[in-house]
């Protein structure tokens, strides 16, 4: 003789619905731990980088005044020329480091969670984000 397997009552239903809801909840709030602190990982690396364009800038504006008090003072082309270069060089790398910061500031902050609430999937490792 086979017993019949018991069937689950209203409330053991209703605990197990309860626990999934917390599980849940403990989950999206994990996730949006995680990306909060991916978020502020950005924000650091931005002002970071916002600081040596700032450091780039100035110093590149100093040489090009240093080229010109040199070229104004003295015609010799070798001098201003190497000031020059350096102003020059010193604006190249800061456009460089704006061209990595606006990379980082195109990765919005809370992507993974605003997906997952969408349902959405998400892309495959090394593709870039088109939230």
């Amino acid at each position: 003789m086979n017993p019949q397997p018991r069937r689950a009552g209203l409330g053991e239903l209703l605990g197990h619905f309860l626990a999934e809801i917390r599980a849940l909840v403990a989950d999206y709030a994990h996730l949006a731990v995680l990306d909060a602190r991916r978020a502020t990982l950005n924000l650091a690396w931005l002002l970071a980088s916002v600081l040596v364009v700032a450091v780039l800038v100035v110093s590149a504006w100093m040489g090009l005044l240093a080229a010109l008090i040199m070229l104004a003072s003295s015609h010799s082309i070798s001098w201003v020329a190497a000031v020059s270069s350096a102003a020059i060089l010193n604006l190249i790398f800061a456009a460089a480091v704006a061209w990595w910061m606006r990379q980082l500031v195109a990765d919005l902050p809370f992507t993974a969670l605003l997906r997952q609430l969408r349902g959405e999937t998400p892309p495959p490792p090394g593709e870039p984000h088109a939230d």
